[in-house]
């Protein structure tokens, strides 16, 4: 057997742990209405890091903490319904947005890519370039063309 089984729910060594006081445990649920866990750490003059030991170790302390922090909220959660349900817009989409589900949303139109280069054409016969002219030419509402090559023929289509 190791030295840890033998000794069994005693500790070997390091600092004792720390416990608080009834006093401290009763702070602790008022004050977790009003103080995050690092304040409350350093008003019972303890770490953070031991508060959240104590907190992961002692139920009853643990659901002081939670119960402190749950009566706060629901008392500025029953202020905010008050208030929406008498009419204060922002008071109203503050709750839709939190508790409905409703986002803003912002469509951000992009123009169409401008061509990185320029397009060589001169590869392309006399009698494409008059086509390719002609069909821009019939409709300024053409947002697309496409050109096609034959490899056969080594020719382009418009279409």
């Amino acid at each position: 057997m190791s030295a840890l089984e033998e000794a069994g729910p005693k500790r070997l060594g390091g600092r004792p742990l720390t416990t608080l006081t009834d006093a401290q445990r009763a702070e602790v649920e008022t004050l977790s209405a009003v103080l995050n866990a690092e304040q409350i750490a350093d008003f019972l003059g303890i770490g953070r890091t031991t508060f959240f030991a104590l907190l992961n170790r002692d139920e009853d302390l643990s659901e002081r903490y939670k119960r402190g922090k749950a009566r706060a909220i629901g008392a500025v959660a029953q202020s905010l319904v008050t208030k929406a349900r008498a009419g204060n817009v922002t008071a109203m989409i503050f709750f839709l947005k939190t508790q409905g589900g409703w986002r803003e949303t912002l469509e951000v139109a992009t123009p169409p890519a401008a061509p990185e280069s320029m397009i060589d054409l001169t590869q392309l016969s006399d009698e494409t370039l008059h086509e390719l002219m002609a069909v821009l030419g019939r409709s300024q509402a053409v947002e697309t063309i496409e050109l096609e090559k034959d490899r056969a023929n080594d020719r382009w289509s418009i279409s």
